[in-house]
């Protein structure tokens, strides 16, 4: 089985990844940091010294970049199980006072990327009439929150992406999910002063996203919402 994972060097990304493995998974990361990737071939390869770890370090808000990636990809693995669109970008701010430029950098990523890479991805899914589609949402994809102005527009965005793929690929076999986690402690909230169970751990959403993969084929989990005990931070 073969899983192509973006922002796969840290939090959500890096824990599905690892759990993936376990379960004999090969796997196709990237993120943009060379080093991270680097090291995560190498952690890899001693745990799982028997399995396939492609890394590849792309831009993801660069259109170009995103689609020779997907090309990449089809021409390595003709049997593609898995996407899982977890790259993105959270950059504070209201509306009306955010800098000129930040909802184009942050809908570069968090929706153009998923959006070029997942047409790139799916003709080797359409000709095998099988595959799983994964898009990490938010619960910013639900509700506004103060000071993330740009971030849930994307996120909204790429809810409805997920939502009018699902049902273009309900007569071909392949199945999309959005999962939309609450807090969880990622890069994002590096330098948080939160005790530390205010914020879900990666590891604990991993879990909900694989669960997803092990169903039979007559059988797809649309919508998950996850957050912390507690409640929205």
């Amino acid at each position: 089985m073969n899983a192509i994972i973006t922002g796969a060097t840290k939090g959500i990304g890096k824990a599905t990844l690892l759990l993936l493995a376990k379960e004999g998974w090969n796997i196709a990361a990237s993120s943009r940091s060379e080093d991270d990737l680097k090291a995560l071939k190498e952690e890899f390869e001693s745990k799982f010294p028997t399995q396939k770890i492609y890394i590849d370090s792309v831009d993801f808000s660069e259109k170009s970049a995103t689609k020779q990636y997907g090309d990449k990809m089809s021409e390595r693995w003709p049997e593609i199980d898995l996407l899982i669109n977890n790259a993105g970008v959270f950059l504070p701010g209201a509306v009306h006072s955010e800098p000129e430029g930040v909802l184009e950098q942050t809908i570069d990523l968090n929706v153009y990327g998923p959006y070029h890479l997942t047409r790139s991805i799916l003709p080797r899914m359409l000709e095998r009439r099988i595959g799983h589609i994964i898009n990490i949402c938010s619960i910013a994809s639900l509700m506004s929150y103060a000071n993330g102005g740009a971030y849930t527009i994307s996120k909204f965005a790429l809810l409805g992406f997920s939502k009018a793929l699902r049902e273009e690929m309900k007569p071909y076999g392949i199945k999309v999910t959005s999962i939309m986690p609450g807090a969880t402690w990622s890069a994002s909230w590096e330098g948080a002063t939160f005790p530390e169970d205010r914020l879900m751990p990666p590891e604990d959403v991993a879990e909900v996203i694989v669960s997803c993969t092990r169903m039979g084929p007559s059988a797809v989990v649309e919508d998950i919402v996850i957050r912390p005990q507690l409640g929205d931070l």
